[in-house]
């Protein structure tokens, strides 16, 4: 009996999900299919240059697991850009998940969270001045 598998984590949560050749009709066009949770192994591994161990913990999968979901990802994206195939993102075992996002101001340098989904900050919780900007993930 094979183990079912579990969620992986993903902060990808493609907006776009389909990549073709320019100029070249759909009807000529073969497809291939990259899941959301490959979309991240390839973020976290080319983009963000992460080592497999720290993308695997991220993903809440072991590093030998990452490894084999990049190595597929590369795989299929290679062949939609050797072989002019279109690239449909879609499906996949993951989870999405949202972090808070933090902030910090450029007056005080204190540094805060604020949950998904209420709207970005007017100002400083400690000093109330203006001037906040956004710390992306990986710069903290």
């Amino acid at each position: 009996m094979v183990r079912p598998q579990k969620n992986r984590f993903v902060k990808f949560d493609p907006d776009i999900s389909y990549f073709k050749p320019r100029g070249i009709p759909m009807q000529h066009l073969e497809e291939v299919r990259l899941t959301v949770d490959e979309g991240e192994a390839i973020r976290l591994a080319d983009l963000l240059g992460l080592p497999h161990e720290e993308a695997g913990r991220r993903m809440g999968i072991s590093r030998a697991t990452f490894g084999r979901i990049v190595q597929k990802a590369r795989k299929t994206v290679a062949d939609a850009l050797i072989n002019g195939k279109a690239i449909n993102i879609e499906g996949g075992n993951y989870k999405v998940i949202m972090e808070a996002r933090i902030f910090m101001c450029r007056k005080c340098d204190k540094k805060w969270e604020e949950s998904q989904g209420t709207g970005r900050p007017k100002s400083c919780p400690k000093c109330n001045d203006d001037d906040i900007y956004r710390i992306l993930e990986d710069e903290h």
